[in-house]
């Protein structure tokens, strides 16, 4: 079965920067997209950060754009998520997923095939 596991969360202080990772398991699709998905409390869940295995062509959202950066190791089958000058507004769980076949690089939780169990980032100001 398909297991996408996160780790690396945490809280900081703003400015500051965290690390996120996600290992994949069972999953087959060389052709989908996968990335990350953020929650704050209150709010609906949005697209952070996208990629494609293939090429690594990436989407960001535009709040963090600049700030925030996608990377992959395919042989691993491993994404990364590295985050800097960290926001108050950057707070929420975070979600490692993968994006349906057809449907691109995801920013549209619809489109979601697969979630992680979800890794808690606070930045406190």
């Amino acid at each position: 079965q398909v297991r996408l596991v996160e780790s690396g969360g945490g809280s900081v202080q703003a400015g500051g920067s965290l690390r996120l990772s996600c290992q994949l398991s069972g999953y087959t699709c060389n052709s989908c997209s996968r990335g990350w998905f953020r929650q704050a409390p209150g709010k609906e869940r949005e697209a952070v950060a996208m990629i494609y295995p293939g090429g690594g062509i990436t989407r960001y959202h535009d709040s963090v754009d600049g700030r925030f950066t996608i990377s992959q190791v395919n042989s691993e089958n491993k994404i990364h998520l590295e985050m800097n000058s960290l926001e108050p507004e950057d707070t929420g769980v975070y979600f490692c997923v993968t994006g349906k076949g057809a449907a691109g690089l995801v920013t549209d939780a619809r489109f979601v095939e697969y979630w992680g169990q979800g890794t808690q980032v606070t930045v406190s100001s």
